[in-house]
């Protein structure tokens, strides 16, 4: 039951993102159209008291928690164009940028 609560809170939310700004088209992250799915990532992390989102594909989400701990990302990352300029996020953006939007591959954990 919880994860029904927590799923309908979640669709909640960007029923009220997109009446704000209109519906997403494209990642924050990779800049690609979105596909089927969509998350929304806290760029201040709710660990840290975050509670902006921005629109991403799975695998762009899945690829900054794998690279970035929560606590840089509330204190050095927020800035999404600070991000996409560390070497292994600026890697992975190049590798990602003709892949298309539902494209979906294991993600490892940053070294």
């Amino acid at each position: 039951m919880a994860g029904r609560v927590k799923r309908k809170a979640g669709l909640a939310q960007a029923a009220i993102l997109v009446a704000r700004n209109g519906p997403a088209t494209a990642c924050a992250l990779c800049d690609r159209p979105l596909g089927a799915k969509v998350e929304w990532h806290h760029r201040i992390p709710k660990s840290q008291g975050g509670t902006q989102t921005v629109p991403v594909h799975p695998i762009c989400h899945r690829t900054i928690h794998a690279l970035v701990a929560n606590a840089d990302l509330a204190r050095d990352y927020a800035d999404l164009d600070v991000l996409r300029a560390r070497d292994d996020v600026a890697r992975y953006l190049r590798w990602i940028a003709d892949k298309p939007p539902d494209f979906h591959a294991p993600t490892r954990r940053g070294r």
